[in-house]
């Protein structure tokens, strides 16, 4: 008991001396302006990368290193099929190989020696001939064997099934002593770090795009800065509406095919509204405010919903916000709701 009574005192302490703490601020005051009102859009999230991985080769499933869900890098072995008898036919070929080799060493021996005698002419033009000929037909030997033995080796390398890129399995489509053929998908691997967002919009939104800027795109959970990628001329004809194709990458943050994303775009029409420094807007308790700095010196928090962008400053709307008051642009991150504050810009 007195342990959590002690633990009480501290904290109001600590919310005493924080509470009689002046932070030092910078303000500018807010003004009235014109901006386009931003509309809000909804589209949906797509893997960039979707493949569904396939065997390049026949045969049983003798080992599985994955689940669905499990996340692979590119080259992580997925999927090993049984090679026993390719594996003999690789001893085998290997063997004609090394053989075909022997045959050529002893056969360029013969025509090396061969030739020294046909100059002197100690030898017939049929046995000199008979080696070339026999020269000629081990190298053909040993390319046959050597391509052979090639092509086994390729064949091996299509007993590992490895993951094309780094991703996440969404779907495991064999099992173990599974017979595959050449062509059954085995997994379903996506990249969940580069997505595509489509959104659907009219003309006269796309008009206003920009492939060098910027655009913020809210996935409910996490938002995030994209690029325009393309639109594509195909439409519907009842909505008028035209899908527009957004690219970002979201390094370790998981996300789902299908979920939902939200842009919000200027419209055409200005409104006249408030406009303060887009440094006075920040987050405090998962929604946007500003702090306002009032007679006695105390900070005000305010919520406030962005309506719009315009350069360097931002249009919004905040219930007791008024055009002439002082508003934080610096320090507001320091600050507290009812705290004292100093102005030292002023």
């Amino acid at each position: 008991m007195m342990k959590k009574i002690l633990i009480l005192i501290s904290v109001a302490l600590i919310s005493f001396a924080m509470g009689g703490q002046v932070s030092l601020v910078n303000t500018t005051t807010v003004k009235k302006g014109t901006v386009n009102p931003l509309e809000e859009f909804i589209g949906t999230v797509k893997f960039s990368k979707n493949s569904k991985i396939a065997s390049q080769s026949s045969g049983a499933v003798i080992k599985i290193n994955f689940e669905a869900g499990d996340k692979v890098k590119k080259g992580d072995i997925l999927v090993k099929i049984d090679s026993d008898i390719l594996d003999s036919q690789i001893k085998s070929a290997k063997a004609l190989f090394e053989i075909a080799k022997i045959t050529l060493e002893n056969a360029s021996k013969d025509y090396d020696r061969y030739k020294g005698l046909i100059s002197k002419k100690s030898i017939s033009q049929k046995i000199y001939d008979d080696s070339f000929f026999k020269v000629n037909s081990a190298k053909q030997n040993l390319n046959f064997a050597k391509a052979s033995l090639d092509e086994l080796l390729i064949q091996k390398t299509k007993k590992v099934i490895k993951a094309p890129f780094s991703g996440i399995i969404i779907e495991k489509n064999t099992e173990i002593s599974q017979w595959l053929n050449s062509g059954n998908t085995v997994a379903t691997l996506v990249d969940a770090n580069n997505i595509d967002l489509i959104f659907n919009l009219p003309t006269s939104y796309i008009y206003k795009l920009n492939k060098k800027e910027n655009y913020e795109i809210d996935l409910g959970v996490k938002k995030i800065n994209s690029k325009l990628y393309a639109s594509i001329a195909k439409g519907d004809k009842l909505t008028r509406t035209f899908p527009v194709k957004f690219k970002a990458t979201v390094d370790n943050y998981f996300l789902y095919d299908g979920m939902e994303a939200k842009i919000k775009l200027p419209r055409n029409k200005k409104v006249e509204t408030l406009i303060v420094p887009r440094d006075a807007v920040i987050k405090r308790f998962g929604q946007d405010v500003v702090f306002i700095v009032n007679d006695k010196s105390m900070a005000i928090m305010i919520p406030a919903q962005i309506i719009g962008y315009k350069g360097k400053v931002v249009a919004v709307f905040a219930k007791g916000l008024k055009e002439g008051m002082d508003i934080v642009i610096k320090g507001n991150e320091r600050i507290f709701p009812n705290s004292p504050v100093k102005i030292i810009n002023k």
